[in-house]
């Protein structure tokens, strides 16, 4: 189960100007699932996105950074699950590219203007019969689906569906902001297996959505990690229509730090229900260094706690174990770190300063913060005045099985 993670509910996801959605079921992994999406993008519609660091990236991956970087306008978005066509060779990118040029004919846009994105089974060719009648099948429901319909199309081995959105008045004029993620395993920023797309109804020049979209991924996506894996497919796309009546010509623009503000909260929310909903996780886990020479560093710090299995062992246990957190920062690369300076707090529990452990520090108090749902490790560092938070989970029983029997 999610780790206090609500179910997003239909009537609770704005529908956006210029966003037509439409889903099906293809069968291609497992028979009556939703796991193909459409989503057809109003004309000048502005697209940006953020890819996957993986030398070994998907086909897909591929294609999208090829077509986003050609003239044309972006005007499909198509999704499949149970095949992530990475590790495919020359037919996998024949294959992307063919699902492109057939959605092109159907919607009648050039195939330049699609942009494709598959996750699950790597080093499997996609079933290139059962994925064209998915798409003829969404297509011709476009426009039908929902929001939750299309977060429930893109899951794998998500437990439940990851969606939010978001209303507010801007210069007196409404604008929406409406997003989907899927993720649960191989998750490990740049990108964190993740798929996010997010929609607003506001208008922008290009550059400046995709300088939006890297400063949200950044404080999102880019900030969470289950496993370490870092996925082959991962793929975070915004689109920004223009129907609405609102528009922005640059960031200097008076009313954007309100609008860029709620667009990365939404990221934010959409990146820690992946974490919520990681596979076997029991526990939300904050990394909150402070104190650091600059953001690097505290993100360097971040990472080596999320990532030890120790720690993550220790936190499925509820075992206060906490000296495994110190090694993981003692290791983190910082160079020069004074250990005396620095002060490590489990929520609002002292358990370290001056080198070891806080004399007020109880075991007692420990296992009572160790047993929570939800729980913030705060590390400062005494180097600087900045900071970074990272979002992490448990490592748990139930996350060796799931990965042991994912193919199954």
């Amino acid at each position: 189960m999610p780790v206090l993670l609500p179910m997003p509910q239909a009537g609770d996801l704005h529908p956006v100007a210029g966003v037509d959605l439409g889903v099906a079921s293809a069968g291609i992994r497992k028979a009556g699932r939703k796991d193909i999406l459409v989503v057809r993008l109003a004309p000048d519609t502005q697209v940006a996105g953020v890819f996957t660091r993986n030398a070994f990236c998907a086909a897909p991956v591929h294609v999208c950074r090829e077509h986003l970087a050609s003239a044309s306008a972006i005007r499909v978005w198509a999704v499949n699950t149970g095949c992530a066509n990475a590790g495919t060779g020359v037919l996998g990118l024949e294959n992307a590219r063919r699902s492109c040029e057939f959605l092109g004919q159907a919607l009648h846009v050039d195939s330049a203007a699609v942009l494709p994105f598959s996750t699950g089974v790597i080093l499997e060719h996609l079933p290139i019969d059962k994925l064209m009648a998915g798409f003829e099948q969404a297509c011709s429901v476009l426009g039908q689906s929902d929001w939750l319909d299309a977060a429930q199309a893109i899951m794998t081995t998500d437990t439940q569906p990851k969606a939010g959105s978001t209303r507010f008045v801007v210069r007196g004029q409404t604008v929406t902001i409406t997003g989907i993620s899927k993720g649960a395993g191989m998750i490990r920023p740049n990108m964190a297996t993740m798929l996010g797309f997010v929609a607003t109804d506001a208008g922008m020049p290009r550059d400046l959505l995709q300088q939006l979209v890297r400063e949200a991924a950044d404080a999102s996506f880019n900030a969470i990690t289950i496993d370490g894996d870092t996925s082959t497919n991962d793929s975070f796309v915004a689109a920004a229509t223009g129907v609405g009546t609102l528009r922005f010509a640059s960031a200097d623009d008076p009313d954007w730090p309100a609008f860029r503000q709620a667009f990365i909260s939404l990221c934010r929310q959409l990146a820690q229900a992946i974490v919520r909903d990681g596979e076997g996780a029991t526990k939300f886990i904050t990394i909150a260094v402070k104190g650091a020479r600059d953001v690097a560093e505290a993100r360097a710090v971040g990472y080596a706690i999320a990532h030890s299995p120790l720690v993550k062992t220790a936190f499925f246990a509820s075992d206060p174990n906490l000296g495994r957190i110190l090694a993981a920062i003692g290791y983190s690369g910082v160079p020069d770190l004074d250990v005396a300076a620095l002060r490590v707090l489990l929520n609002d529990v002292l358990v370290a300063e001056h080198g070891g452990r806080a004399a007020s520090y109880t075991e007692s108090d420990g296992q009572r913060v160790m047993a929570q749902q939800e729980i913030v490790v705060t590390v400062e560092l005494a180097r600087g005045n900045h900071q970074a938070e990272i979002y992490t989970c448990d490592l748990s029983h139930d996350y060796v099985s799931i990965n042991a029997d994912y193919r199954s």
